[in-house]
Parts: structure tokens; C-alpha cells; sequence
């Protein structure tokens, strides 16, 4: 079995703030940090807060002009939101992996949505709005990336006018603001974020970047950031459990845990990577009992048997795949990764015409035109390579 790491990527848009430095902290405050395991950790340099959210004078000339033809109302907040989108669409692609600061996504080719979130949370502060970042409660979505489960978080953001000395406004001027459609006919619940969270999952997310390419010094020096400057971030503590399971250090990565599930009881991912954790310390009995309790809580989300398919797919499994992602399709048959995986599956088995059936619904079921052009490019080579 695999283990699953946290990987808070956003699917939306928002950002910004004053740098202010995160200070050293020695390892006996908090217990579950492990200096003496990555001892050059301090080695590397990490963005700071300002660097994070700072825009240089491209992209604050791109504010400028977005906003100048408008009155101080909700039309400014909606000409720079307009500006934003139309960047993003003509200039950049979708990466997960592309974890970048503000000014970086600006001047970019590629970004993810925390990245983009960060940047127009930066050009709205820019433009003098008020921003307030949200984490919304979507179900337990993950997706896959180099042989990791990566589960994915969600924000969004809300921006408003400032408020202006002398000035009453009879209504409150603001405009919500998501890149992920579906979240938004969803209506998920939400709730209130600080920045310096959003700057831990920054850093959370830059140090999963670390440890799947094998920097584990990288990895920690990042998630130790996180840690510190936000101690009641559950994720960042599974990424650490994580990251000293690899280490082999199994004390430090069940505290970690341990740490994680103090937070969120409920936290079915710090449990699941606890089981792994021990049946990597020959503890079958204890892990099965835990995996027996999150597969129950499990049952009802569609992703829970897709990322299981995937795992198939992976490991050449293909017919067990096929049962996942038919679990999948039972809950939730519009899902455009669930009927992707059922056709790249049936093309493994060579069921062309399946295949072939799965990719097109795929393709009109996709939410982002990139997906909807990766799914009909491979329907176009499969077309292809059929005809020969």
C-alpha cells in the first residue's frame, strides 16, 4: 500500500500581505520537531512572507490599469477580477506541481490555483481592497503524482472596498471569488483563514514538491516553517509523519501523527498514514483495525474508490481498477477523472471502442477547457492508432 500525503493545492483565486520574519525555534518547544534528523535543514533559503505576496512593477502596473476606468465600487473590484481571468486564461496553464509567489505566477507560463489565489489576493491589496482568504469544506479529494496520493484542500476568497474616512456606504460592496465552478454550485460551507495560514500552506505545499523529488532536508526545512508559524495546522503535521517514516525514524512519525489527530480527531488521512506506520512496525492487528474504521467512514466518496483505482492503474492491476472506478461511477457518474480513468483503463485491456466511449464522456464532462483538451487529445491518438 501507498501512503498519502497532504497536499493543500487550491482550486480558486485570491492573495497578499507585510513581510514580517518567522522566528527560530529550538526543537524542545515543540517535541515533535526533528532538527537532529535533517541537520541541513537551515541550508536552505525559503520566500519569505514578502516575497510570497510581493509584486513588482509589472504586474502592480497591470493592477493600476485594470482598475483606473472604474469608480471606487464593486465595478473597480470586478474590472480587476476581469483583468486576472482573462490573464490566467490566455497565458497560463494549470500545473499542480507549480507552486510559485505572487509576482512568479504573474510572469509565468504555468501555476496552480494555491499560486493563483496568492497573486490576486496580492493585486487586491495592490488595488487597495480588503481581501479575506476562506478554506472550503469540500469532501476528501485526492489526486496522484509520481506514485503519492496527494490530497487537496480548497480556499477562496472574499474582496470588498476599503472603508474610507467620512465615507458611508449604504450596502456592503464585495464580490466572492473561485476559480473551481463546482465548488460553487456545491455551496460547501466554509470558514475564515489568516493569511500566515495561507503562507503555511505555502510552505506545506512547497515542501511536498521536496520530499517527492528526494529532498528530504528541502522537505523538512519547509514543513518545519509551517509548523512554526502555524502549530495547529493539522496537515503539515502528517506531512512530517510522513516524512520521518521515510527517515526511519517510526517514534517520531507516530507523534507526528499523533500531533495531527489532537487537532482533528477526524483527520482520515493522519489515520490512515498512522495504520501504514504500523504495519511497517509489524503491527498488523492495530492497523487493520484503523483502516477497517476509515474505509467504513470512507464508503460514500466517490474519490475515496477513484484514488483506489488509480493505485491499480499504477501497479498494472487493471481489472481491480476497473472495480474502483466503477465504485466511483455508482456514486458519482459525472465526474470527468472517473470516467478518464475507465477509459485509459479499457484502452490498457484493448477495449478500444470502451475506451474510446469513456474518453469522449470524459471530454464533456470536463470542468477546465485544459482537461477537455488533454481528454480529446488522447482520444485523437487512440482515433489514430486505430486507423493504422
Amino acid at each position: 500500500m501507498g501512503y498519502r500525503i497532504l497536499f493543500v493545492c487550491c482550486l480558486l483565486i485570491g492573495l497578499l500581505g507585510c513581510s514580517k520574519s518567522t522566528p527560530d525555534i529550538k526543537t524542545t518547544e515543540i517535541p515533535t520537531l526533528k532538527d537532529s534528523l535533517f541537520p541541513d535543514y537551515t541550508l536552505f533559503s525559503l520566500e519569505s512572507e514578502q516575497e510570497i505576496f510581493g509584486l513588482e512593477d509589472k504586474a502592480q502596473n497591470f493592477v493600476r490599469e485594470a482598475v483606473w476606468p472604474f469608480a471606487n465600487d464593486e465595478s473597480s473590484i470586478r474590472g480587476l477580477l476581469r483583468q486576472i481571468f482573462d490573464h490566467s486564461e490566455m497565458g497560463l496553464l494549470y500545473r499542480s506541481e507549480a507552486n510559485t509567489t505572487a509576482n512568479e505566477t504573474f510572469l509565468n507560463q504555468s501555476a496552480n490555483c494555491l499560486s493563483l489565489s496568492i497573486m490576486t489576493y496580492a493585486m487586491a491589496e495592490s488595488a487597495g481592497f480588503k481581501a479575506q482568504f476562506y478554506e472550503v469544506q469540500i469532501p476528501e479529494y485526492w489526486t496522484r503524482r509520481e506514485g503519492y496520493s496527494l490530497l487537496n484542500g480548497h480556499i477562496n476568497l472574499r474582496l470588498r472596498l476599503a472603508d474610507e474616512i467620512g465615507t458611508t456606504r449604504l450596502y456592503d460592496e464585495f464580490v466572492d471569488v473561485d476559480f473551481d465552478p463546482q465548488v460553487i454550485r456545491n455551496h460547501f460551507p466554509r470558514i475564515p483563514i489568516s493569511k500566515n495560514l495561507v503562507v503555511a500552506m505555502y510552505y506545506t505545499n512547497k515542501g511536498a514538491d521536496a520530499l517527492i523529488a528526494n529532498s528530504y532536508s528541502q522537505a523538512y526545512a519547509y514543513f518545519r516553517r509551517a509548523a512554526v508559524m502555524e502549530p495547529e495546522f493539522a496537515s503539515v503535521w502528517v506531512n512530517l509523519g510522513v516524512l520521518y517514516r521515510i527517515k526511519g525514524d517510526f517514534e517520531a512519525s507516530e507523534a507526528s501523527y499523533h500531533q495531527a489527530l489532537a487537532i482533528n480527531d477526524e483527520n482520515l488521512t493522519a489515520w490512515e498514514n498512522l495504520a501504514i506506520l504500523y504495519q511497517h512496525m509489524q503491527q498488523p492487528e492495530r492497523a487493520e483495525e484503523i483502516l477497517a474504521s476509515v474505509e467504513r467512514k470512507r464508503q460514500d466518496n466517490p474519490f475515496y474508490h477513484f484514488i483506489l483505482g488509480e493505485q491499480a492503474f499504477d501497479e498494472g492491476l487493471y481489472d481491480e481498477a476497473l472495480a474502483h472506478y466503477r465504485k466511483a461511477m455508482r456514486i458519482d457518474k459525472n465526474r470527468h477523472e472517473v470516467l478518464f480513468g475507465m477509459g485509459k483503463t479499457f484502452y490498457e485491456l484493448g477495449d478500444i471502442s470502451k475506451a474510446k466511449d469513456y474518453l469522449e464522456m470524459a471530454a464533456r464532462k470536463a470542468i477546465s477547457e485544459q482537461d477537455e483538451q488533454r481528454y480529446l487529445s488522447k482520444l485523437s491518438v487512440l482515433q489514430s492508432k486505430n486507423m493504422m
